[in-house]
C-alpha cells in the first residue's frame, strides 16, 4: 500500500511544477498539460514533442500501478524516469534563473528519492529470488 501511495503522490506533485516564460507568461504543469491534450485531440502533430509525451507516458505508467494489487516497482521506476526528464530540466531552469520554478519541483523530487529508497529496501528484504 505505501507504495500506491507513492505512487499517486507523484503524479500529484508533478502537476504541481510551475513554468515561466518570456512576456510574463506562467503555468503551472497541470494547466499545460491541459493544453497538450486538447491539442493533442485537435491538431497532434503541434503537440508531439518529447518533453511532452514522456512526461504524460510516465504519468500513464504510475496511474497503472495504482491499479494493480502490487504496483510494479519496473512501472513505478520507468514513471519517475520519465517525468523526472522535465522535472529535472525545470529544476536546472529553475536554478538557473527563476528559483520559483526550481522550488515548485522539489516536492517531486522528495517524494521520487523516498520511493526509490523504499522500493530498493524492500527489494533487498524480499531478495532477488523471491516475487513481491
Amino acid at each position: 500500500m505505501p507504495t500506491k501511495i507513492c505512487n499517486a503522490g507523484l503524479i500529484i506533485t508533478s502537476l504541481l511544477g510551475y513554468l515561466s516564460w518570456g512576456g510574463g507568461n506562467s503555468a503551472f504543469l497541470w494547466e499545460a498539460e491541459w493544453t497538450v491534450i486538447t491539442k493533442l485531440l485537435t491538431d497532434p502533430l503541434s503537440a508531439l514533442h518529447p518533453l511532452t509525451l514522456l512526461p504524460m507516458i510516465g504519468q500513464l505508467l504510475l496511474v497503472v500501478t495504482l491499479f494493480q494489487a502490487e504496483p510494479g516497482r519496473l512501472l513505478t521506476y520507468a514513471g519517475i524516469a520519465c517525468l523526472g526528464l522535465l522535472l529535472g530540466l525545470m529544476l536546472l531552469v529553475g536554478l538557473l534563473g527563476d528559483i520559483r520554478v526550481a522550488l515548485s519541483t522539489l516536492p517531486f523530487w522528495v517524494l521520487a528519492v523516498g520511493s526509490v529508497w523504499y522500493l530498493r529496501k524492500a527489494e533487498n528484504r524480499i531478495g532477488p529470488n523471491e516475487t513481491g
